[in-house]
């Protein structure tokens, strides 16, 4: 951080403040210590060679998506939560979550994410204007971004096009959208390559996506 308050970005490109981008939308250039960065690209990493790991999500249209994915927790696929459990969301994931909503919103909120998505932008790779409703719960989400700098492109609740506002994302960023902002479409319109640090040990980009689903497991 600068002495006045805000945060460097790439090379060339202009410092960045902390922003509310819509009511109950925050934007915290630059949360995520760079060590610390480390060590969740090392964590996404172990856990692509686990039982699931990262692959290109099919839509129920035979689409296919450009990022690869995997989740933690409850288990998603387009567009529902199954009632399968895979690798759990990590004390220590959950933990982060919480101190994201203390840094948003001044209050952790008891945020409890049983689910974890996982998204690498891979050359190419990008993703299309959405809207996360499969959730019941209306808690927040918190998005973290690792790698390569993207335009994350935050919208409306009512249509996939305009109004929206395009955001730089780098790497070490916090977003965190709930409250008001909770259902808005949502999406990655385009990732810069290469301008990840290379001691990060990434080429591409990794988000995280914290969410509470608020639906309860069989025999639970």
């Amino acid at each position: 951080m600068t002495a006045d308050g805000l945060f460097p970005l790439a090379e060339g490109l202009p410092t960045r403040a902390r922003a509310e981008i819509a009511p109950g939308a925050v934007h915290v250039p630059g949360w995520l210590p760079f060590a610390r960065q480390r060590e969740i690209v090392d964590a996404c990493r172990e856990w692509g060679r686990g039982p699931a790991p990262y692959r290109h999500t099919v839509l129920p249209g035979g689409g296919v998506m450009s990022v690869r994915s995997l989740c933690l927790g409850r288990q998603w696929e387009p567009y529902r939560y199954l009632d399968r459990v895979g690798v759990p969301v990590p004390d220590w994931l959950t933990g982060l979550g919480r101190a994201a909503l203390v840094e948003a919103y001044g209050e952790d909120l008891g945020f409890t994410p049983d689910t974890a998505l996982v998204n690498f932008y891979g050359p190419g790779a990008r993703m299309g204007m959405h809207q996360d409703r499969e959730e019941r719960s209306g808690a927040p989400v918190v998005s973290l971004s690792l790698g390569d700098r993207c335009v994350f492109r935050f919208g409306n609740e009512e249509t996939r096009g305009r109004p929206y506002q395009d955001v730089d994302l780098v790497s070490g960023d916090l977003f965190v959208f709930g409250r008001e902002s909770r259902w808005v479409h949502h999406g990655v319109p385009k990732v810069y390559p290469g301008t990840a640090e290379p001691g990060l040990g990434l080429v591409g980009r990794l988000n995280i996506t914290l969410r509470e689903t608020g639906l309860p497991l069989a025999g639970t």
